[in-house]
């Protein structure tokens, strides 16, 4: 299933309730799964993780959390393979 980032911004008082909201979506949006949550605190960014059948489905999950954001993305995360010389 694809992953989706849903990118936002709070102080880090917010973060709890931002969290709350997205286990929220995830309750409320059809086929809708958080995964996790990640605070930037120096960049004030919440970064919250959903797997979901489409960047739709996300959306229309977030609004009826009433979930802030900025924008969604779709993710791909690596596999931890094997690394060349010189890479980090």
């Amino acid at each position: 299933m694809p992953r989706y980032l849903v990118e936002s911004y709070a102080a880090g008082e917010e973060v709890a309730e931002a969290r709350e909201r997205a286990l929220l979506a995830a309750e409320l949006g059809a086929g809708v799964r958080y995964v996790r949550t990640t605070f930037l605190p120096d960049d004030e960014t919440v970064l919250h993780m959903f797997e979901a059948p489409s960047v739709d489905a996300v959306d229309e999950a977030g609004r009826r959390a009433a979930l802030q954001y900025e924008r969604i993305v779709e993710a791909v995360e690596g596999s931890g393979g094997h690394r060349e010389e010189g890479e980090r």
